[in-house]
């Protein structure tokens, strides 16, 4: 029997084809090759407020789109990310045709040790990667975080989709659509309608407990909820 610490997300899991068709942000950088953000991801990069001359860490850095944005508002940026497929399509973001376009610096590492000296990151970020670790992962991940960021430093973090809406409201909407017969866009578990997400979702968040382990983690926490654009047509 496997213990519960020996359990993680495969890496390889995390192929190009995942980068490209499920993971957030994936139109955005096909159709601008990372020049522009999905509305998700922009709003988590406006909340850390990067300014020139800061150090910043992505933590699970996936395609790189990040880093640019870090590194185009003038910031020092670092990305990491455990998969090498998102560690190599990230390199070749920062690089481009061969010439260093921006400071990006992109290194193979875990969330879990960082390879990065104590107080050395104004910023930390964690975009869409919380749900990815299991609950002790995340626990080790944030005492890494905590460690690396300067005393005035933060720590900022987009996770998605809120498990309350998956636990009590996606179980009426999928009542409703079956009725009107839409049940095969509605599968009984919400994961399924991104189908990786049934293997790479391991931890998903709803605000008071992601508020809850950011404090035990040593974090004063500021948590919120906010409603992304539907992108429906019926209504």
């Amino acid at each position: 029997m496997r213990s519960e610490k020996s359990q993680s997300v495969r890496p390889e899991l995390y192929d190009e084809v995942y980068f490209l068709s499920s993971c957030e942000g994936y139109d955005e950088f096909i159709t601008s090759e990372g020049a522009h953000l999905s509305r998700r991801l922009s709003q988590a990069l406006e909340a850390a407020e990067i300014a020139p001359g800061m150090r910043v860490l992505d933590i699970g850095c996936g395609r790189g789109e990040i880093l640019h944005h870090c590194a185009e508002l003038g910031a020092q940026a670092y990305g990491m990310d455990y998969a090498l497929v998102a560690a190599q399509m990230a390199q070749r973001l920062a690089t481009g045709d061969g010439e260093e376009r921006n400071a990006a610096y992109v290194c193979l590492a875990d969330a879990k040790q960082l390879p990065f000296s104590a107080t050395s990151f104004d910023r930390v970020l964690m975009f869409d990667l919380v749900e990815h670790l299991h609950p002790w992962e995340l626990d080790q991940a944030l005492v890494e975080a905590r460690r690396v960021l300067r005393p005035d430093g933060r720590l900022i973090i987009h996770t998605a989709p809120n498990v309350w809406y998956n636990r009590y409201a996606y179980p009426v909407v999928r009542f409703i659509r079956t009725l009107m017969d839409q049940e095969a866009d509605y599968p009984r578990d919400p994961r399924a309608i991104v189908p990786a997400n049934l293997d790479v979702h391991v931890n998903e968040q709803s605000a008071w407990s992601l508020w809850w382990v950011l404090r035990r983690a040593g974090f004063r926490a500021r948590v919120w909820l906010d409603t992304p654009p539907q992108n429906r047509r019926e209504g």
